[in-house]
């Protein structure tokens, strides 16, 4: 068992490293889920006032 916690800490070394690539790619994930969340809510924004102008003309 001693083996083996030393075999995990020998791979979290290198790839404590590594994280500022990943973080860098993660952060571009995040801001392209934040853009494609934005486009939808205003979508879904344009759609509500659609509605509502359309139903409030028809009254």
């Amino acid at each position: 068992m001693e083996d083996e916690k030393s075999e995990g800490t020998a791979d979290k070394k290198p790839s404590a490293g590594k994280p500022k690539k990943p973080a860098e790619s993660r952060e571009d994930r995040v801001a392209a889920a934040l853009r494609a969340n934005l486009r939808r809510r205003k979508a879904q924004a344009r759609g509500r006032k659609a509605e509502t102008d359309t139903s409030g003309r028809a009254s």
